[in-house]
């Protein structure tokens, strides 16, 4: 059946996104208004690191009241249409150990990456087992030999999913910044899904757009929470499993639409390691402050901003988020619009990826 049979989906997108909405705005307001009792917890205090560009403690457990807000979702998407409950259930039990290592990070400020980027791998692993969502092809001679097996492709398959939670992560660094990219993203798989057919995808995209709305309004422009290590990984796992149940089950989705999608987070990350082990001879892992992002916070917004107060700090944050958001746009575009055509998304892929190098040689000479 196809989605555009089924009008019950259609006329509940509006209530799936609002449900979620709701739940998520009320339980980060409730994190917001309670900031101030619980400064010591899960404030950020950090002001001084290479990526930190907030003027004040900031609570940063945002990911709780996105969480929250997909399960409300869900629950709401499962009443609806039965056939949600299996996927969404099981998906949001796997995604506990991903947001679990994120928000003790959030509390505690002593998990290291590694132990992050483990806990997001069991999420996906567990996923492959419990929900099937596994890369089963690539279109790439070779590696599709290799997902052809069932333990290639769940070692793909986990590798991709953490590497996209990772790459959240390390676009979350001004206000709205991630948070959008990621309401962009599922916005093209929820419109992919809707022209497949897929129902249960589409559904859970649209709980992930309500729940996140509900977080960006507290998070843009003023920065009063913050999505924090649970809410990235919580999102890229999200974000990563969607696209690949999608490519699962809708053989006529290109194997390519995912990387398009996700293009520029995963282009950062990949960029980075490039940047910082080979450029620059350090770990990939050690924290810098040349990011594409933190760049155009540096280089271009201290032109119309300024550079003086707390005030003018918040409104260069949340004034640099929007350069991005078109940045990504112009992957996730072009990946709605040509899902299913493997060689011009890889095109766009190779034609976004030259576009990003040649705007970091500007803005660096800049």
């Amino acid at each position: 059946w196809r989605a555009r049979d089924r009008p019950s989906l259609h006329s509940g997108a509006m209530w799936l996104v609002l449900s979620a909405l709701l739940a998520s705005f009320a339980v980060t307001l409730a994190l917001v208004r309670s900031a101030k009792a619980l400064e010591r917890l899960v404030g950020d205090h950090d002001l001084s690191g290479p990526q930190k560009f907030h003027a004040h403690p900031v609570p940063r457990i945002g990911g709780v009241g996105i969480f929250v807000g997909i399960c409300a979702g869900v629950a709401l998407a499962a009443w609806r249409d039965v056939d949600v409950l299996p996927i969404a259930g099981w998906l949001l039990a796997c995604g506990l150990p991903a947001l679990a290592a994120g928000i003790a990070e959030d509390l505690t400020k002593a998990q290291s990456p590694r132990r992050r980027l483990f806990f997001t791998a069991v999420s996906a692993a567990l996923a492959v087992w419990l929900v099937d969502a596994a890369i089963t092809r690539t279109d790439i001679p070779g590696l599709d030999w290799v997902v052809a097996f069932g333990a290639g492709a769940t070692v793909a398959t986990v590798f991709v999913v953490t590497g996209v939670a990772n790459a959240v992560n390390i676009i979350d660094g001004f206000n709205g910044l991630a948070s959008m990219c990621v309401l962009l993203m599922l916005g093209g798989l929820a419109y992919v899904a809707f022209d497949v057919g897929d129902a249960v995808v589409a559904a859970l995209a649209l709980v992930g757009i309500g729940a996140l709305l509900g977080f960006f309004v507290w998070n843009f422009p003023a920065g009063l929470i913050f999505l924090g290590d649970g809410g990235a990984y919580f999102l890229g796992f999200y974000l990563a499993e969607l696209a690949i149940l999608l490519l699962h089950r809708n053989p006529d989705v290109s194997p390519m639409f995912p990387l398009l999608l996700c293009m520029y987070p995963v282009f950062e990350t990949l960029f980075s390691v490039y940047r910082k082990k080979l450029l620059r001879g350090m770990s990939p892992g050690m924290p810098d402050g040349v990011h594409l992002h933190m760049l155009v916070f540096k280089r271009l917004m201290r032109w119309p901003v300024g550079n003086q107060d707390t005030r003018r700090l918040t409104q260069r944050n949340s004034m640099t988020s929007p350069y991005l958001w078109i940045l990504c746009s112009l992957s996730v575009l072009p990946a709605m619009l040509f899902y299913d055509s493997t060689l011009i998304q890889a095109a766009f892929i190779l034609l976004f990826a030259l576009l990003y190098i040649a705007l970091y040689w500007r803005i660096v000479r800049f």
